[in-house]
């Protein structure tokens, strides 16, 4: 499924479950913002971002024999603030957990992108995913730096689709619905 293609962007709802397999790319707010910087700057990035997917995730060292440790999603709404540059250079999916800014769900709409959910508390389960793991750049930054996962069949959800569905706010309504008529 990576590199990403709009057309399979545009057969996602929120509520999908997705089984992504492929290159993603890890990252947290110390990388993102110097990912900004570098756009700012002009500078090339550490890797193409077109099409790309971005997983914001800190994992923890691989013990012996493993590909990588356990790598659950970080809270997403870190990165709102960096995000529109990223989108800007392509970048079309981001993996996390947590609900994200109004604008971060706009800013989806007007770039065809979508915002993906990891289930936290599975870092564990996630790690049996990940078939290569390579660092790409920011290594300084430790757990943060970014790093190549190679992913077969990484569990996801479609939490905001690049229509404006949002699986948070639907979901919470029909379980409003729901609780009112058990009253």
């Amino acid at each position: 499924m990576t590199p990403i293609d709009i057309e399979q962007l545009k057969t996602l709802k929120a509520g999908d479950v997705v089984l992504l397999s492929g290159t993603i790319y890890t990252g947290r707010d110390a990388a993102h913002k110097r990912l900004c910087q570098m756009i700012d700057n002009g500078t090339e990035l550490p890797f193409d971002i077109n099409n790309s997917v971005i997983y914001y995730v800190g994992p923890t060292p691989a013990k012996e024999g493993q590909v990588i440790g356990s790598c659950g999603p970080t809270s997403s709404y870190r990165m709102d603030a960096y995000t529109e540059p990223l989108l800007k250079k392509g970048l079309k999916v981001m993996i996390g957990k947590g609900p994200r800014s109004q604008e971060l769900k706009d800013l989806l709409k007007k770039y065809q992108a979508v915002y993906l959910s990891a289930i936290g508390g599975a870092a564990a389960l996630i790690s049996q995913s990940v078939t290569q793991n390579t660092p790409v750049a920011f290594e300084d930054l430790g757990a943060e730096a970014i790093r190549k996962l190679e992913v077969k069949d990484f569990y996801a959800v479609v939490t905001y689709d690049i229509y404006g569905g949002d699986l948070l706010c639907d979901g919470i309504k029909r379980y409003e619905k729901d609780i009112n008529k058990n009253i």
